[in-house]
């Protein structure tokens, strides 16, 4: 929850990653939270109120995640709404000449999105739920210690950098609107 909290002020494309990282481990542990508490918290060097505070928590997102069906896979609502507002900002961006570092940096990782889509990627997702999705593909390959060819590592690069720029325009939007024309 801390983690959550800090990086949703910080980073929101990696509290975004953060958070399906999260749902996965409530999956894990077959949502349960007596298993979490057990298994999860208790390895953590919290204080006893810190645990609470996790567990409750966890609570809440296991009972949002049962109410919304999404036990076994899928994304909860509070994390498809952030993806949104980043594909609404990154469209935003792209629909403006003032952002043309954006603008090129997409055209770099477009045929990266355009591959992915073609290998199996969801073509009713958009791009920036493609480039997440393969951000959080390759992050779990890498926690698994699984190979990740050159080719991969590259469009890696490149779709991390687009999603970081987008990340500091969605920063820089909240500190003070940004101007599209």
């Amino acid at each position: 929850m801390q983690i959550a909290q800090q990086l949703r002020k910080t980073n929101i494309a990696e509290y975004l990653l953060y958070m399906w990282q999260v749902e996965d481990i409530i999956r894990a542990f077959d949502c349960s939270l007596s298993r979490i508490r057990r298994e999860y918290i208790e390895r953590f060097d919290y204080t006893d109120e810190q645990k609470e505070d996790e567990a409750d928590w966890f609570g809440n997102l296991i009972r949002m995640m049962n109410s919304e069906g999404c036990r076994e896979k899928g994304h909860l609502q509070i994390n498809k709404v952030t993806l949104q507002m980043l594909q609404e900002l990154h469209t935003q961006l792209l629909g403006s000449t003032k952002f043309p570092f954006y603008s090129a940096e997409y055209y770099k990782v477009l045929p990266y999105i355009v591959e992915l889509r073609n290998h199996g990627a969801s073509k009713d997702e958009n791009e920036i739920e493609t480039c997440f999705n393969s951000l959080y593909g390759v992050m779990m390959l890498r926690l698994q210690k699984k190979e990740i060819t050159p080719n991969t590592q590259h469009a890696i690069q490149e779709i991390s950098t687009l999603i970081g720029m987008l990340n500091d325009y969605y920063l820089k939007d909240k500190e003070e609107p940004l101007q599209f024309e």
